[in-house]
């Protein structure tokens, strides 16, 4: 039986990220769809780094790759990173990361804005795609965790769209319990990026919000925690 750890706070290396910022300011501004340091392979960094995070939590639990369109796990007890497909109450829809020993228990979904013109065009799409994710999933499996992270470029992002994002976000965010509203998901993380540096700004969103990234992996598991601990297989 595996034992609850505390989860690892998700910490980007700026060299990781200093590499698609060279790639967003040799494109003008913007992140291409093609390889190499593409929209794509900016979220699978997050990606990879929550589903580490999540299965250090879980008890070292190993990371594996989902099979294709399966509907269980590879394995009996593991953390999947890549397309974990779910089937929920209102639609199918793959997951980035994904914990389902028993049925969902964690989900989560990086997206990324990548220019200004996307950030003003599909920032309201992305966020109901947020609430139509968290239902799906809450639908079926109201005791999962999901999870999102949005990264913006910080020069993208700009009033009005800044604080109209940020607001809804975190409205979105903070889920507390399985009888709380559906569309909610119970974490979100805002990761404004700095292009010229591979940083993450440590000025927005503001200290104190959800919203901030260094905040995601306690809410995760503080909720996990309440909902599951002592039942198997953490038992």
């Amino acid at each position: 039986m595996a034992v609850l750890r505390p989860m690892p706070r998700i910490a980007i290396d700026p060299a990781e990220l200093r590499q698609f910022g060279r790639a967003w300011q040799k494109n003008g501004g913007s992140l291409s769809r093609s390889r190499p340091f593409s929209s794509i392979e900016l979220g699978h960094v997050f990606d990879k780094h929550v589903g580490a995070a999540v299965a250090e939590m879980l008890g070292a639990l190993p990371v594996v790759a989902p099979a294709k369109d399966a509907l269980l796990p590879p394995g009996p007890d593991c953390v999947e990173v890549g397309p974990c497909r779910i089937v929920g109450g209102v639609r199918t829809q793959n997951f980035d990361v994904g914990y389902r020993p028993d049925g969902v228990r964690f989900v989560f979904d990086s997206k990324t804005l990548n220019d200004a013109k996307s950030v003003q065009k599909n920032y309201q799409n992305m966020i109901n795609d947020l609430g139509t994710e968290s239902t799906t999933v809450h639908t079926r499996f109201p005791y999962a965790v999901v999870a999102f992270l949005v990264a913006v470029p910080g020069p993208c992002l700009s009033s009005p769209q800044k604080e109209a994002l940020t607001a809804t976000l975190e409205r979105l965010s903070q889920r507390s319990s399985p009888i709380d509203i559906g569309h909610k998901a119970e974490a979100i993380a805002l990761v404004v990026w700095v292009p010229e540096t591979g940083k993450v700004s440590a000025d927005w969103p503001k200290a104190g919000s959800p919203l901030r990234i260094e905040a995601f992996s306690a809410q995760v598991a503080a909720t996990y925690t309440e909902r599951y601990k002592g039942l198997p297989p953490h038992a």
